[in-house]
């Protein structure tokens, strides 16, 4: 079975420029310890051997940038000219898929801002995927989750029932397709796909996390990013 990976990079990153307070490329293109997000990104995608291709997914704006970028990659043979994503998530997971061969049966988004993902990791939930059908990588909560209405506690739900979801989420590409598509006709916007998916009645398979997945939205993040980096074998 054919798998290829979307890295979604399309975002603008303001929350990293204003918590930088200093003037910084789209999220995708800032660096960490030398290498930009989304070349380290991609690289992990490739290092777990589960991924066939790779498929970026760009502001139309910076794909001026791709040959910069093919340069920092390990194996830029497998991966694809990006293609031009969408306003939302929703539209940039559809431009990928779009781009990708009829041939390609299971598919992988994952957020160029999670560029620290294990390749075991990516390996472990694309194997999950393709026995069932959908699967995303998440992590245990941390902290007690507080459900809020009008300024106060309206509900604390189980830390224990409830995974902070990750990226890669894991599908096969026509499950992913008709998630989509009842999403628009629906007016629906979430903010992973797995929900999408879920809409439709499949169980996603939960995969859990074996490692520092973290997702890089303001500076703190990134400094973390750093640290993590230099303590990795």
């Amino acid at each position: 079975m054919t798998t290829a990976a979307l890295v979604l990079g399309a975002g603008s990153g303001a929350r990293l420029r204003e918590s930088a307070g200093a003037l910084l490329p789209p999220k995708a293109f800032v660096r960490l310890g030398g290498q930009t997000l989304l070349a380290r990104s991609i690289d992990a995608l490739l290092a777990s051997g589960a991924v066939d291709l790779v498929q970026p997914v760009l502001p139309a704006d910076d794909l001026a940038r791709w040959p910069e970028i093919a340069r920092e990659l390990a194996d830029a043979a497998r991966v694809a000219a990006p293609v031009v994503g969408g306003a939302t998530r929703q539209a940039s997971a559809r431009a990928g898929l779009a781009a990708l061969p009829a041939h390609v049966l299971l598919v992988a988004v994952h957020d160029a801002a999670r560029p620290l993902v294990a390749p075991a990791d990516v390996a472990r939930v694309i194997a999950t995927a393709r026995e069932h059908g959908a699967a995303l990588l998440a992590a245990p909560l941390r902290d007690t989750i507080h459900r809020i209405a009008n300024g106060a506690i309206a509900a604390t739900p189980a830390r224990e029932e409830h995974v902070a979801a990750q990226t890669p989420q894991v599908f096969r590409v026509s499950l992913l397709r008709e998630a989509l598509d009842k999403a628009e006709r629906d007016g629906i916007v979430a903010t992973d796909d797995a929900a999408l998916v879920a809409r439709l009645g499949v169980a996603v398979r939960v995969v859990m996390s074996s490692a520092d997945n973290l997702k890089i939205t303001t500076a703190a993040d990134l400094a973390i990013a750093e640290r993590l980096l230099a303590v990795r074998p």
